[in-house]
């Protein structure tokens, strides 16, 4: 078996996403290990998570560092990333870190992209979106992370249907529990390279 895959976690408030990895890695049901948890905002669960399971986790962001953007950066290098996952990040991440990283930052949507991505639609925008468009099915999204918001390729998604009176919380929490089987499913077959990202080179 080849080493776990070195995997750093950027999220801003829950980090219900990063459980769902922790769990599986917990359970020998991914090759794969978390290294580092940053999160731009010093209250979020997420950081209290990694801490409970033993994981490095730092608030970073314009409050604690002058260059939050090299700060980041810095912390992956150091935790010897492999890949980077922004679970919930509420932030662009940097032109430094993207650019060290660039081919193998992977972050979840949750709708089926291209459909109801771009600035501003996160959470329960996005399916307050999707209601309102009168979809019959939604779902969610991975894809690699470039410049811009969800432009990057798409590499899996899990469909969902709207039920008839689904409100944005109801059709959320069920595009999310489909969103953790689908990161846990993907991270599983990038690991074992049965999907190949531009910037991660596995021996």
């Amino acid at each position: 078996m080849t080493d776990p895959l070195r995997v750093s976690v950027l999220a801003s408030h829950r980090g219900s996403s990063l459980q769902a990895v922790l769990d599986a890695t917990s359970a020998g049901e991914l090759n794969a290990i978390v290294v580092a948890v940053i999160s731009n905002n010093s209250r979020a669960q997420a950081l209290q998570r990694a801490r409970d399971a033993g994981v490095p986790a730092c608030h970073i962001s314009s409050q604690t560092h002058e260059d939050e953007d090299a700060a980041i950066r810095a912390m992956l290098n150091a935790a010897s990333t492999e890949l980077v996952l922004t679970l919930g990040y509420m932030k662009k991440l940097g032109p430094l870190s993207l650019a060290a990283y660039r081919g193998r930052v992977l972050n979840t949507h949750p709708s089926l992209l291209p459909k109801h991505g771009g600035q501003g639609m996160f959470g329960e925008h996005v399916h307050a979106a999707v209601l309102a468009a009168g979809e019959t099915e939604t779902g969610a999204s991975i894809h690699l992370v470039e410049p811009e918001y969800d432009t990057g390729s798409v590499i899996a998604q899990r469909r969902v249907p709207v039920e008839g009176g689904d409100k944005p919380g109801t059709l959320a929490d069920r595009v999310l529990a489909e969103e953790h089987l689908m990161l846990v499913e993907t991270l599983g077959r990038v690991e074992a390279g049965e999907i190949l990202l531009p910037g991660l080179q596995r021996s």
